[in-house]
């Protein structure tokens, strides 16, 4: 799993950040856990996940690129909404991934 440089964290997970993301890249359970990810094809801006799926012995190995984590799937909608509103205000359009891959290129 990549993370994106400015990554988006729930209010609620700030403090829990780096262990999440230990978690993660451990493929260990997490309850309540949602990540934004960027989809493979490029017809979609972003995909909200529950990275438990991953824990299935049949779930396909990708390397996501992760843009947020959110503790349960509103908290998610809320990252989604932020995310939007930030790309709009700055390039006054809604092109999520270009945004997000030209910033994460920037550094």
């Amino acid at each position: 799993m990549r993370y994106y440089k400015h990554l988006y964290v729930a209010e609620s997970l700030k403090k829990k950040r780096k262990k999440i993301i230990s978690k993660l890249n451990k493929r260990k359970f997490q309850l309540e856990i949602h990540l934004l990810v960027l989809p493979e094809t490029k017809n979609n801006q972003l995909e909200i996940i529950n990275p438990n799926l991953f824990l299935q012995k049949n779930y396909p190995r990708k390397d996501y690129f992760v843009v947020g984590i959110a503790k349960g799937f509103e908290e998610a909608l809320e990252i989604l909404e932020e995310i939007v509103q930030n790309v709009y205000n700055e390039t006054k359009g809604a092109d999520i991934r270009s945004y997000i891959l030209n910033k994460e290129q920037e550094g």
